[in-house]
């Protein structure tokens, strides 16, 4: 069963049939967590570092900014029996799609939001595919936590 993440969204799952997927990541960013001794596995698809700039819209969306996202995100998987000590953590996006002068620096901001995040919760990140000027994909089988990666315009690789 495929379980959609949309933009400013997040999901996890436990049920073995189920598939994460996010799609259109330019400058937003995705994260898939996976916990393969509790096949437990979550999906997030944030657009913005911080909720500072918005706290009616974090208190609404908290999916929407890292900061309040990336938490949540974490939180929901330790509630299914995922353990950070066995957490494969995916990390993808933030590219520079649509502001090709660099002006909001969305994608690069992010990067720096997710570095800051997880540098002062310890979390140690085993594969990110960041910046250039790509759309991404992203997947995550709950089953066997297999996580595919694509970039538009080539295949789909496993990382």
């Amino acid at each position: 069963m495929k379980l959609i993440v949309g933009v400013a969204d997040m999901k996890v799952s436990n049920d073995p049939n189920s598939e994460l997927v996010t799609y259109s990541l330019g400058s937003c960013i995705g994260i898939a967590i996976y916990d393969a001794a509790a096949r437990v596995g979550g999906m997030l698809h944030f657009m913005l570092p911080e909720s500072g700039l918005d706290k009616d819209k974090a208190r609404q969306k908290p999916f929407m900014f890292a900061d309040t996202g990336i938490p949540r995100l974490f939180k929901a998987a330790y509630e299914l029996g995922a353990a950070k000590s066995r957490l494969r953590v995916v990390v993808t996006g933030g590219s520079q799609v649509l502001d090709q002068q660099g002006f909001f620096n969305i994608g690069q901001r992010n990067q720096m939001a997710v570095q800051r995040i997880f540098d002062r919760n310890n979390v140690v990140v085993d594969f990110s595919d960041l910046g250039g000027n790509a759309n991404r994909t992203l997947r995550l089988a709950i089953r066997g936590g297999q996580t595919g990666l694509k970039l538009s315009g080539r295949g789909e690789k496993f990382v």
